[in-house]
């Protein structure tokens, strides 16, 4: 088969063989569409079965017909499509149906766990599983949801939240038990209240905060701090030196 080489023009010195043009611009020719420089001779491209003539005077000159790709051979075979697959639009590949996945050179159909459904990802598991049910191995399995609490819908950590009133702890949500000067948290963490502002925790209480001369309350209402010109030490707001 015809070595593949652009049809390069060539200086005017050389004389300008068969099928071959004089360039449109600057000097020299160059081989007519539908020719490859071989040496100093322009020849014909030979387009193999199954082929056709791109009519372009860059590349092989020929490309394969759609449902068929090239080989190392420079010869145009058709495109194995296996059961469970598509040829793909630039017919020279093909790609798994939905409800397939791709193992070597075959489409294998996704075997979908009860309570369970397919989705579209490109790395990962084909499927997922129902609200109340989460992925363990091969199967998907319903959450245990504890007394006074919901479903969260969240795809890591825990699947359930304690209403409102209540905290996780063990595995179960118990009710808060909010102390005096204190009020009621809803955060996923910590023991379900905050203290007021002007008080600090302390274990399961919150007591008064007992601000020094020169402090002040901070931006969370729990602890003091010092004023401008002044610094911490032992308990107390000293003037910097």
């Amino acid at each position: 088969m015809l070595s593949v080489l652009p049809a390069l023009a060539q200086t005017s010195a050389q004389a300008m063989p068969e099928n071959a043009s004089t360039r449109s611009y600057g000097e020299g020719w160059e081989c007519n569409i539908g020719f490859r420089l071989n040496e100093n001779a322009c020849l014909e491209v030979i387009v193999p079965q199954n082929a056709y003539d791109t009519k372009r005077s860059y590349g092989s000159g020929w490309d394969c017909l759609h449902g068929f790709r090239k080989t190392d051979t420079e010869t145009c075979i058709a495109v194995a499509v296996p059961e469970g697959g598509f040829l793909d639009p630039s017919g020279k590949r093909w790609e798994c149906l939905r409800g397939y996945v791709k193992v070597d050179d075959s489409c294998q159909e996704i075997i979908l766990p009860a309570h369970a459904y397919l989705v579209d990802a490109s790395y990962g598991s084909a499927w997922r599983c129902e609200r109340g049910y989460e992925a363990t191995g091969n199967l998907c399995v319903e959450i245990a949801v504890p007394a006074n609490a919901y479903l969260n819908g969240t795809g890591y950590g825990q699947p359930w939240t304690c209403e409102r009133g209540f905290v996780a702890e063990a595995g179960l949500c118990k009710a808060a038990v909010i102390p005096q000067n204190a009020y009621f948290d809803g955060a996923s963490y910590g023991k379900g209240w905050k203290c007021d502002r002007g008080y600090a925790a302390s274990g399961n209480r919150c007591e008064l905060i007992d601000i020094p001369e020169y402090a002040h309350l901070g931006r969370s209402g729990n602890r003091w701090e010092c004023n401008r010109n002044f610094q911490k030490s032992k308990g107390q707001c000293v003037l910097n030196n």
